[in-house]
């Protein structure tokens, strides 16, 4: 069957309000390409409204439901702690292929985790994670010509991991990194997150 056209699959929850004030509120979720000399690959992220910390990612050669239920479990085995203590988490994506797919949408069910979409082809709808990115584009992607997948995969976890997470300032955070901006967080009484 089809679905209604004009029907979301998903409410937005989100409405432009990107940001929370604790973590594990609003993760943000896209795809996006990466180019190599064999080929394109796709990588699947999750950025935390909070701290803009990439929670989860995953990369493969399908931008598939299969490559976002990845991304999510790895952001799902790191924090984990929230969906037990029933935080009221919002996953927020487009309304692509890849996220209205039953797979991802059963398996967000099953977490007890909201799903949430902007509007078709609105980029502005999803300004937090187009953010990120421009810039993976702009710092690693638009500098490196990749000869084989295994290469850019690597890359681009060191990336994500060593560089973007625990070492890239933000202006938004303070000029903190995402990891150092949480670690202020825990550190400050008012701010603890109590599922943590």
């Amino acid at each position: 069957t089809r679905r209604d056209p004009k029907a979301r699959p998903a409410a937005d929850l989100v409405n432009r309000r990107f940001t929370t004030p604790v973590p594990d509120r609003i993760w943000h979720g896209d795809i996006t390409e990466l180019p190599t000399q064999e080929g394109t690959l796709y990588l699947a992220v999750l950025i935390d409204g909070c701290s803009r910390l990439a929670v989860g990612h995953a990369v493969g050669e399908h931008a598939d439901a299969e490559l976002a239920v990845a991304a999510l479990e790895l952001a799902v085995g790191r924090r984990g702690g929230v969906l037990a203590a029933g935080g009221g988490l919002i996953c927020h994506t487009d309304q692509g292929g890849t996220y209205t797919a039953a797979r991802f949408s059963k398996r967000l069910q099953r977490l007890g985790i909201r799903p949430s979409m902007g509007s078709v082809g609105d980029c502005f709808d999803h300004a937090l994670v187009e953010s990120f990115n421009a810039t993976l584009e702009g710092e690693l992607i638009d500098r490196r010509v990749w000869q084989t997948k295994a290469q850019a995969r690597l890359e681009v976890f060191h990336w994500i991991e060593a560089t973007y997470n625990r070492a890239r300032r933000h202006s938004s955070l303070g000029n903190l990194s995402p990891v150092d901006y949480e670690a202020m967080l825990a550190m400050t009484p008012t701010n603890s997150n109590p599922s943590r």
